[in-house]
This record gives structure tokens, C-alpha cells and sequence, in this order.
């Protein structure tokens, strides 16, 4: 079997460490792993099944000899390092928003659109975590009874807008019951104007504003849905808007899917035996027993879960459902990694003669 020098860039970050890990538990046959982050982060030593690996600074001439990138350290970061990585021979999977929108760059989630692999041109996009879990939850209703329209109202956890961010969601709940003030210095988003709290509070922005007052997350939403279903960021076939809401728990985004099917003769029983039978996805649908996804127990998990489905009573054809995964990994480490394995299964771990070149 074929062995890969593997680079993992932003190693030390929650997402990074993540990957580590899936990785190590991965079917990608792993020759050498270089684990590469910023300068402060160099000598940090990091833990690979048997082996401690000494974190390394990223530089362009780290990606020599390099074969396959798992990158999540930052927008910035990947612009600079990736095509640098692809120049040297590598195929580079990135969890950052740098390419999700580029033409050139598959989005892919493997249980959705997989076929998308074979047209890399070194770069691969992992999607926003909150897009990844609903259309792992969605395609094999697409695929039988066909999608009009989505709406969806999500719940992100604190770790959705990094350590930082649920570090001081932590600090916020511990001061909160002290009895003292909670300073908030990140969120709703670091770069906007007015920050709140989490701890005890609700967010309804994640991401900043813009046209038509909806946030960059929701946008994000919309047209990777489009992208990742349809290969069109701007296709009208399936209308999509979406509600984005930060919300005081640590992982695990919950989701809120109101949707419209083609075939009109689509029960709610129907939905749940096509959710049933589809990768990646763990049906938890017993109201009677009161069993449905929750944070708390998606948290450790590369799974989907799905529950909470049925029937608007006003409108045939049109079911709620309610959809949770663990944003670090499904949302990030384990979709990124997953699509290695699919690289590796397919032979696809070699960069074409027309290469992305930014």
C-alpha cells in the first residue's frame, strides 16, 4: 500500500489537535507527519499514536516532500501557505473560509458530493461547520423526494468562533455566578464594534452584517448549501435563507431545519427511513421515549444526528427536522479528514498539470 508524507498546518489549535487525532484514526497510510503552526507555537510537542512530534513553524519550504496538507490555521494562513504546498506537489485540504467560494476549489462534504474530489486542482475546501451537518442531514431527502426550499434556524456553540471564544465563555459563566461582571471581548465577532456576553445570553450574529441585514455566517449558509447540493453558489432550484444564532453551549451545533419536497406524497415516515439508511447519519427519532440529538451527547462524535422529524400541518409536502454534530469534528477535523481518506481511496493524492495558483 502507498504511504503519505502528511502536513497538518495550524496543529495546535482545537481544530488542528482534532485532526491529529482523527487522523491517527484514519485508513490514510501515514509514512511521516509534520505538524507545522506559528512561531509561537514551535517546539510545542504533540502526541501521534506512539510518536511525539515536535510542532514546527510553517514556512513555504516546509510543504517539500510534502504529499498531503490538513490545514484549519486561519484564512490569512492558508491564502499564504497552500499554493505554496500545491507548488511543492501537495494536495491540501482546507478547513478555513479562504476557498469555499472559489469556482476553482471543490467544497465537499463526502457523503453529499464526493464525485467533486476528482476536480481538485490541489486544493480542497472543507465547508462551514454549520453547512456541513444540514446537508449530511438533507441529501438523502434531496436525492429520493427532491428540496424547494430550506430554512434553517441554528444554535452554535461557543467553540464555533474558536478557543478564545469559549475561553472567555467559561470565564463569563464562572464570573456570572460569582456574582461579578462579565467582561465580553470577542464575541458576537471579534472584528465588530460592540462586544457581549455568551454565558446566560443568547447571540443572534455570528459573523458581521451585510446586505439586507443578513450576517456573513448566513450568507455563508445559503450559497455554501447551493454550492455543496447544486455545484452553483447562485442556483434558484433550492431556495435557502437561514437564521444564525450563537448560543452558551461548548460543542455541538444544533440545527432547526424547516424544508419543502418535490414529491408531495413524501410522509414524515418516508423522510425517516431515507435519513435511516444514509451515511454518516444516526437517526434518534423516539418522542415517545423522549430520544433526539442533543449537544451534550453528539460532543466526541463524527456522526450526523437527526431527530425531531415531522410534518407541517399546513403544508403538504414541508417537514421540520432537528439536526446536531460535534462542530470540531463532523464540522471541521473529521470532514477534513474524511475527505483524505476519500483522496487516498480514489488515487486522487497528485496535482494536476493545471494547478490552482490563486
Amino acid at each position: 500500500m502507498k504511504e503519505y508524507n502528511v502536513a497538518i498546518l495550524g496543529a495546535t489549535g482545537a481544530v488542528g489537535m482534532r485532526m491529529v487525532d482523527q487522523l491517527a484514526h484514519s485508513t490514510v497510510p501515514v509514512k511521516s507527519l509534520k505538524l507545522l503552526a506559528s512561531k509561537r507555537s514551535a517546539g510545542k510537542k504533540v502526541k501521534f499514536k506512539d510518536q511525539e512530534i515536535t510542532v514546527e513553524e510553517a514556512t513555504p519550504e516546509s510543504f517539500d516532500g510534502v504529499d498531503l496538507v490538513l490545514a484549519s490555521a486561519g484564512g490569512a494562513a492558508s491564502k499564504k501557505f497552500l499554493p505554496e504546498a500545491v507548488k511543492r506537489g501537495a494536495v491540501c485540504v482546507d478547513n478555513t473560509s479562504a476557498y469555499r467560494m472559489d469556482p476553482e476549489v471543490p467544497l465537499v462534504v463526502p457523503e453529499v458530493n464526493v464525485e467533486q474530489l476528482k476536480n481538485h486542482k490541489g486544493i480542497i475546501s472543507n465547508p462551514n461547520c454549520s453547512t456541513i451537518q444540514m446537508v449530511v442531514a438533507l441529501q438523502p431527502v434531496f436525492k429520493k423526494y427532491g428540496l424547494k426550499q430550506i430554512i434553517v434556524s441554528t444554535y452554535q456553540a461557543a467553540s464555533g468562533a474558536g478557543q478564545s471564544a469559549l475561553n472567555e465563555f467559561y470565564q463569563q459563566a464562572q464570573d456570572y455566578l460569582d456574582g461579578k461582571e462579565m467582561k465580553a471581548n470577542i464575541l458576537p465577532t471579534a472584528s465588530d464594534k460592540k462586544h457581549y456576553p455568551l454565558a446566560f445570553n443568547l447571540l443572534p450574529q455570528i459573523d458581521v452584517f451585510e446586505d439586507e441585514g443578513y450576517t456573513h455566517e448566513e450568507w455563508k449558509m445559503i450559497h455554501e448549501t447551493k454550492k455543496i447540493m447544486l455545484n452553483d453558489m447562485d442556483d434558484e432550484r433550492i431556495k435557502v435563507t437561514a437564521t444564525c444564532v450563537r448560543v452558551p453551549v461548548p460543542v455541538s451545533h444544533g440545527e432547526s431545519v424547516y424544508f419543502e419536497v418535490e414529491d408531495k406524497s413524501a410522509t414524515a415516515e418516508d423522510i425517516k427511513a431515507a435519513i435511516r439508511d444514509a451515511d454518516g447519519v444516526t437517526l434518534q427519532d423516539d418522542p415517545e421515549h423522549q430520544i433526539y440529538p442533543q449537544p451534550h451527547t453528539a460532543e466526541g462524535h463524527r456522526e450526523t444526528f437527526v431527530g425531531r422529524i415531522r410534518p407541517d400541518l399546513e403544508n403538504k409536502g414541508s417537514f421540520h427536522l432537528w439536526v446536531v454534530a460535534d462542530n470540531l469534528l463532523k464540522g471541521a477535523a473529521w470532514n477534513t479528514v474524511e475527505n483524505a481518506e476519500r483522496l487516498v481511496e480514489q488515487d486522487l493524492v497528485r496535482v494536476p498539470k493545471d494547478y490552482y495558483q490563486g
